[in-house]
């Protein structure tokens, strides 16, 4: 059965196309509402009330564009709207004593993705929200100020600052390593 032949038969209501569309999806779900979650519990409730959102419009998907694409939509718009807009406007860290050099591409090369991945979740949560959005999932800072609530420059900072914490989390990890 083809993706377009599997979603008719999740929107005529059959049970196991149902289940099979989302075992097609969610392992890679799981890793769009885990960049946005605090934890794995939380990404596992952003994920269900995604996939219930999902399938109670399965019917308005019209076949234009990329399934895989609408569903990641479904999903980051699960995350964001549980995250709280608040939890992070005054989110302030002491950035001083961050890298403010370019840092050698080998370095990075030497991460894997599950060490990278691990770097932005222990970002504090505003700056992992706009992170996400802006470099993983293409939003644009006007984009993300209206989802959040926040201004465009706020958006912009909010991003220089989880880049410079990264910088100094792979060369910290560098002098690990070595």
């Amino acid at each position: 059965m083809n993706e377009k032949e599997l979603i008719k038969a999740c929107i005529s209501g059959d049970r196991k196309s149902q289940r099979d569309l989302f075992e097609l999806y969610a392992p890679k779900m799981m890793s769009v509402c885990r960049r946005y979650a605090r934890h794995q519990l939380e990404a596992q409730d952003m994920m269900q009330e995604g996939f219930i959102k999902m399938f109670m419009n399965l019917e308005k998907f019209q076949f234009e564009g990329s399934f895989e694409g609408w569903v990641r939509r479904i999903m980051v718009n699960t995350a964001l709207k549980k995250v709280s807009k608040k939890s992070f406007s005054h989110e302030r860290i002491g950035i001083d004593e961050t890298y403010e050099g370019k840092i050698d591409a080998s370095i990075i090369s030497e991460l894997n993705a599950e060490q990278l991945l691990e770097m932005v979740s222990q970002l504090p949560e505003g700056y992992r929200i706009v992170f996400n959005m802006y470099v993983l999932e293409g939003f644009s800072h006007k984009e993300i100020g209206a989802k959040l609530g926040i201004g465009e420059s706020t958006s912009r900072s909010q991003l220089v600052k989880a880049r410079r914490i990264l910088q100094t989390k792979v060369l910290e990890s560098q002098k690990i390593a070595v």
